[in-house]
């Protein structure tokens, strides 16, 4: 094989993968965009299936903006969950904390003895 023909395979190949990632792109905003009904969703897959460059082409801009907008709402919604998790899971006091901080409040005069109480048993249960 000569040298133009190994660069001629990389360029076919790269276009290639960057086809296929730019189809499972426009597929995956298919199935994620809740406004286009299940009817629309089947004959834009048929026509990538049958007139798949031009079908492609015609989807990018048509839908690029959507398609966009959409990508950004499901991250902002992964990271909003993320973020509720690591709360959940890092804000939880252990039992000393919720304890000394009652402590504290109890000194200050923001609680009585039996509201310390209160706490302190539901902290040690």
């Amino acid at each position: 094989m000569t040298n133009t023909g190994f660069l001629w395979n990389m360029v076919v190949f790269f276009f290639l993968v960057m086809y296929l990632m730019l189809l499972f792109n426009v597929i995956g905003d298919l199935f994620r965009d809740h406004e286009l009904n299940g009817f629309a969703k089947f004959l834009w897959v048929l026509f990538l299936l049958f007139l798949p460059f031009l079908s492609l082409f015609i989807y990018l801009i048509a839908r690029g903006d959507g398609m966009s907008k959409r990508a950004i709402a499901a991250q902002q919604q992964m990271q909003k969950q993320m973020d509720d998790y690591v709360k959940e899971t890092a804000g939880a006091d252990n039992p000393a904390d919720q304890i000394s901080k009652a402590k504290k409040l109890l000194d200050d005069g923001a609680i009585n003895q039996a509201e310390f109480d209160a706490i302190k048993q539901k902290a040690l249960a």
